[in-house]
């Protein structure tokens, strides 16, 4: 079991995709995203391609990057998901760019 302090390297990241049957490329491609685009979560904080791959691996995200979910002062779980933008969200903003 990991330490909570410490993130997984992303190379155990992708062996726990690899042992669900997908790679990060295909989890890309099957989100509608470009095959390299969910590789940037595991050098950088994205909350929605961390949590597209913590739901291929069954896992909840701040059990691989513990550092990027929980708040250092308080060591409280730090609710990142809703910092996703909803694609209604972005419809509203295409349709009135003066709201972004």
């Amino acid at each position: 079991m990991q330490k909570r302090s410490e993130d997984w390297h992303p190379a155990d990241v992708i062996a726990a995709l690899r042992r669900r049957g997908t790679t990060l490329a295909a989890l890309s491609r099957q989100a509608g995203l470009s095959s390299s685009t969910l590789a940037n979560a595991l050098s950088r904080p994205w909350p929605k391609g961390e949590w597209l791959i913590a739901e291929a691996i069954e896992v909840h995200p701040a059990e691989i990057w513990p550092s990027r979910y929980y708040d250092p002062q308080t060591h409280l779980l730090l609710d990142r998901k809703k910092r996703i933008r909803s694609p209604a969200g972005d419809e509203k903003r295409k349709q009135d760019p003066a709201s972004a």
